[in-house]
């Protein structure tokens, strides 16, 4: 029975559902069985230049001229409006990527923390005074940047809806949003929330299609005033020409083969739920996914047994069955990771979980494993796989830790599992990364904690009040009064 209640097959330009010119649609198909079951818009560049241009004049009409207070309001609302519909958001997140619906409940509760966060911090931003010359007043204001556009990946779309698109409207930003066009269901269900909670017309313009037809027209259209971007580093990397050509910034959030370092005094009891959990979660397609566990090589047959025995117990099948682990996004990337599993058959598999019996044959289920004792120089340890695969890779001191956790192009998140103050302090500084977590992995979400990479992970930042930052632009102001 389906849980959708609204037409799928429409875009949101300026708070009205139309069809998209040349009203061309694409089929959503269930990961879990290969099955159509809706359909989305297939929006153009047209579309875009139309969804551009009513999120311009919305900065000229009721959405620009609202006070922040009145803005967070409308946020809280939205976040309101998300929780009552949490039944049929999980419902669509599950049906549209795969993920087990007990993790896609989780993602609406966070889509409204979101909404509930930066509706409250909406009127907080502040700008500064700075003491200067004698007849002089110098104070700094925060002020949106205008348009901007926001290109959301297919793994977590409620989430990074959340923490993108709540932070830019906050602001007082007005939205062009792009979603995956693997996943655009809950980003079209938000777009309907929002405005059922009395965001005025065209805070908000949303236009799914193909990422190589309105993503590409999004982020080099001139006039934009600012591209938020998660995906691939590839495709960041167009993303982030095309943006320069128009000197619009860009905050990219891209890929990662984020470590965990185990030391020999870890608490080990405390520590293998989260290094399997960080692995396996939404079927490893999560850009912070902990692909890599180093262990201290006195702790290495411990930890690989530990871990082997939950990757065991795993089981894999349909979204909607909520078990531990559901289907790859599609075909397409289960046969990328099926690539990386033939790269690793010199490698020692130390556990596999088990695809149930029934599951549907046309469904992109691959079955989560482990490697133990790998090099740090394998293709499986060094580039992102965007699945349930992990490496154990044994360390012999401090210094070979770091340099095996640095030893990548990126630089998203890492934990350290020690007991040891000391090291503890050290190493956070050592790490490159732009989160840092101390006998944990990922603090439960923390939609307060800013978010982002360092090098191949990115630029900027989301998340907590840095993201308001992200979306505003600093002007300085200099009164002589004599």
């Amino acid at each position: 029975m389906s849980r959708i209640w609204f037409d799928t097959d429409k875009i949101c330009i300026g708070g009205a559902w139309r069809t998209a010119d040349g009203a061309e649609v694409l089929p959503v198909k269930d990961p879990s069985t290969g099955e159509t079951f809706s359909q989305i818009a297939r929006g153009t560049a047209a579309d875009i230049d139309t969804a551009v241009a009513s999120a311009r004049t919305a900065l000229h009409s009721d959405w620009g001229r609202m006070t922040a207070t009145q803005r967070g309001r409308i946020l809280t609302k939205i976040g309101q409006l998300v929780l009552k519909r949490a039944d049929d958001l999980a419902w669509m997140e599950a049906r549209d990527v795969g993920k087990p619906l007990t993790q896609a409940r989780n993602d609406v509760i966070a889509l409204a923390r979101y909404m509930e966060f930066y509706g409250g911090a909406a009127d907080k931003l502040h700008g500064t005074t700075i003491p200067y010359l004698d007849g002089y007043t110098v104070y700094t204001l925060r002020e949106p940047h205008g348009v901007t556009g926001h290109i959301v990946p297919w793994n977590y779309p409620m989430q990074i809806i959340g923490r993108s698109v709540g932070a830019a409207l906050a602001m007082g930003n007005a939205c062009v949003l792009k979603p995956a066009e693997e996943a655009s269901l809950t980003a079209l269900a938000f777009t309907h929330l929002a405005y059922d909670a009395g965001l005025p017309d065209g805070a908000l313009n949303t236009v799914p299609g193909l990422g190589t037809e309105a993503g590409a027209a999004l982020s080099g259209h001139p006039d934009i005033d600012h591209v938020s971007f998660t995906g691939s580093v590839p495709v960041g990397a167009l993303v982030q020409q095309a943006a320069g050509q128009n000197v619009v910034p860009v905050t990219l959030e891209l890929g990662g083969k984020s470590p965990q370092l185990v030391f020999a005094d870890a608490d080990l009891d405390a520590a293998t739920p989260f290094l399997v959990n960080a692995a396996i979660q939404n079927a490893g397609q999560t850009c912070s996914a902990s692909s890599r566990i180093l262990v201290h090589r006195s702790k290495l047959d411990e930890v690989t047994t530990r871990m082997a025995e939950r990757y065991n117990a795993l089981q894999v099948g349909p979204a909607l069955d909520d078990l531990h682990v559901g289907p790859l996004v599609s075909a397409r990337q289960r046969d990328i990771v099926s690539g990386f599993l033939d790269k690793g058959y010199d490698l020692e598999t130390a556990a596999q979980g088990q695809i149930i019996a029934d599951a549907p044959t046309g469904g992109s289920y691959i079955a989560p494993t482990l490697f133990t004792n790998v090099a740090p120089d394998h293709t499986l340890a060094k580039d992102e796989i965007f699945g349930p695969v992990q490496v154990i890779i044994p360390f012999d001191d401090d210094a070979e830790a770091i340099a095996i956790a640095n030893g990548t192009d990126y630089g998203l998140v890492a934990s350290i599992w020690t007991r040891d103050g000391a090291r503890q302090m050290r190493l956070t500084k050592q790490i490159k990364a732009g989160q840092v977590f101390i006998n944990n992995y990922g603090a439960g979400g923390g939609v307060e904690l800013p978010f982002g990479g360092v090098g191949k992970s990115g630029h900027g930042r989301e998340k907590g009040f840095e993201a308001l930052y992200g979306f505003s632009q600093l002007k300085t102001v200099a009164a002589h009064h004599g």
